[in-house]
């Protein structure tokens, strides 16, 4: 079990941990192919809904979870525990399979899995080929991933449920269509999504492993988008990000907050480094300012109807009556 009293970094956090991206790539690399094998049970057995809503992970006070995924007349739920790094398979009528999370090959997961879902008796076949990733080996094929150190696992779903918590909050503000907050398998990212209400022109494409039509439908609206992940070759180390599709004119240039955020034109997105919010005096204010800043540039420079959308535009939460 994770070292869950270990003291953070200096100027850091207990909340948020240090989560250096060279310290458990490897991790980071089996653990995002595992959530890719639980995420397309999921799609295998859910109706789609837009923007492919229907596949994503939610965050749970232990981990991610599926939520209940409909197989015939029951329902089962996949989950993952980060405290006491376990994988658990429930049914609506009461059955149950754990199966530990320790170093173990993508191939053996991928075996194991199924096997404890036949147990339950479901039956379910998924796209064995994972998704934007490079160099897709087939899951049951994968024995080049085999890295888990526990500890970094529960770091890394420390920092998502404090980017969980607080994405929920500045989604409260706005009262137009708005994805919930969700973390996606695919590119192994928690996010939240915000739309004007209008069409976008159509989407390129060209997401590595991923079809065309699914970017497209994804960004078939005007969005304004922000979320974290861990990191990658192009951003090294643990990062929030914000970026809106249709980029508007002058978004680039836009005086965002706080000052450690950045653009990357490479990415076409603004980027704060984690370590900037896990040191400061307030992380939450300080993410938020720089969640509320990069989606009033979007806002802003994109013309959209931000009274009609906002459900309070200072971004002050205003009072609720109590129950």
């Amino acid at each position: 079990m994770a070292n869950q009293n270990a003291p953070s970094e200096p100027g850091g956090h207990l909340a948020w941990p240090d989560l250096p991206l060279k310290a458990w790539q490897d991790t980071y690399a089996t653990l995002h192919l595992w959530t890719q094998i639980v995420g397309k049970i999921r799609l295998a057995l859910t109706p789609w809904v837009n923007h492919s809503w229907h596949v994503v992970l939610y965050l749970t006070t232990s981990g991610l979870t599926t939520s209940p995924i409909p197989y015939q007349d029951r329902t089962f739920q996949i989950d993952f525990d980060f405290i006491e790094h376990r994988l658990v398979i429930r049914t609506s009528d009461g059955a149950a399979q754990t199966i530990p999370l320790q170093p173990c090959t993508v191939a053996d997961f991928y075996q194991d899995v199924f096997a404890a879902l036949r147990a339950l008796d479901i039956e379910v076949a998924i796209c064995k080929k994972p998704n934007e990733v490079a160099h897709p080996i087939p899951f049951d094929r994968d024995r080049e991933h085999i890295a888990y150190d526990a500890e970094y696992a529960h770091r890394c779903w420390q920092v998502l449920a404090q980017a969980d918590r607080v994405f929920k909050a500045f989604r409260a503000r706005f009262i137009g269509k708005c994805s919930p907050v969700h973390f996606f398998w695919g590119s192994f990212d928690l996010a939240v999504t915000r739309f004007s209400g209008r069409r976008a022109p159509e989407h390129p494409g060209g997401v590595p492993n991923l079809p065309d039509w699914v970017v497209r439908e994804a960004y078939s609206h005007e969005v304004s988008s922000c979320g974290f992940w861990p990191g990658n070759e192009a951003i090294p180390f643990p990062a929030f990000y914000a970026y809106a599709y249709p980029e508007p004119p002058g978004f680039p240039d836009a005086p965002v907050r706080p000052e450690q955020a950045f653009y990357s034109p490479d990415l076409k997105e603004f980027i704060l480094p984690y370590d900037a919010v896990r040191q400061a005096d307030s992380p939450d204010r300080l993410l938020l300012e720089f969640l509320q800043s990069t989606y009033e540039a979007a806002a802003d420079l994109g013309h959209w109807d931000r009274p009609s959308l906002e459900r309070n535009i200072s971004g002050k939460e205003p009072p609720f009556p109590k129950t």
